[in-house]
């Protein structure tokens, strides 16, 4: 497991930003070979957005052959309503970079079956040959997507009642009156991110310190869903100084001695352009 502990949020997305720009392009993708990329929702990965866009409209990054996977979408709520997450995706990065739109794949909350939705997400990620790099963000209680406290560490998409704490962080999106927050949504599972080939974890600001500390410094307990991470063969948590204020001196030291190695992993930072 690798902490990546940067100053402030901003250097901490352009970090994020910079190490999947050069996952994508080390890979190498192409027509027959697709990257496979998992996304988050929520403020936290904004700035990584913003950063990708500008990569993209630099010439240094192509999405034509990549495929996304998305980690939630609330059930009930109009595709095109300003909060769904479709219209977040959109409206934030896929409207700004060169991704088909065929192949960017986003929970259907409308769906006539909604168990059938899961189980259909399950099986494309399976087609897709199961998902390269899957980029996740966490609540303050813990949660990765929509896997509240208490939700099983081997779980896979489902169907999913909400939290009231998460209800409540959800309600600034909607004007503050908790009656048009959902109450359900469809997610994917712990298990489901655990079986990306990587994992990376964005955590910023102060009041995610005590996730991180619990994510990092105690054992996995699936009422800390973030946790299960510490199992994972290649995980990063990427997070700024706000969000270590929970964690011991000594481990904060310890990353910190690290990040000359850490840094090599975006430094130089990748370019598709001719000759680079």
């Amino acid at each position: 497991m690798r902490l990546v502990i940067l100053d402030n949020y901003d250097l901490a997305s352009e970090w994020a930003a910079k190490y999947i720009c050069n996952r994508i392009i080390q890979f190498r993708p192409g027509k027959d070979r697709y990257f496979t990329l998992g996304l988050p929702t929520g403020s936290t990965p904004l700035g990584c957005y913003k950063k990708l866009i500008e990569y993209h409209k630099n010439g240094d990054l192509s999405f034509k052959y990549v495929k996304t996977f998305n980690m939630d979408e609330y059930v009930g709520l109009p595709r095109n309503h300003p909060e769904s997450y479709h219209s977040y995706m959109w409206n934030n990065f896929f409207k700004h970079i060169d991704i088909d739109p065929n192949n960017a794949h986003i929970l259907d909350g409308n769906a006539t079956d909604l168990q059938a939705e899961c189980e259909s997400f399950e099986k494309k990620i399976k087609e897709a040959g199961g998902i390269d790099l899957f980029v996740g963000g966490i609540g303050p209680d813990g949660h990765i997507a929509f896997n509240e406290p208490g939700s099983s560490l081997v779980s896979r998409t489902r169907l999913k009642t909400l939290a009231m704490d998460t209800i409540l962080a959800n309600a600034k999106y909607f004007d503050g009156d908790l009656s048009k927050v959902p109450t359900m949504a469809l997610t994917v599972g712990v298990g489901t991110v655990m079986d990306a080939r990587e994992v990376m974890i964005l955590i910023t600001g102060a009041h995610k310190a005590f996730a991180l500390y619990k994510a990092i410094e105690e054992g996995v307990n699936h009422m800390w869903t973030v946790s299960a991470f510490q199992q994972h063969p290649r995980t990063i948590f990427v997070c700024d100084e706000d969000a270590t204020l929970e964690l011991r001196v000594k481990t904060v030291k310890y990353f910190k001695g690290l990040m000359h190695v850490h840094n090599k992993l975006v430094d130089p930072l990748y370019s598709m352009k001719e000759g680079n």
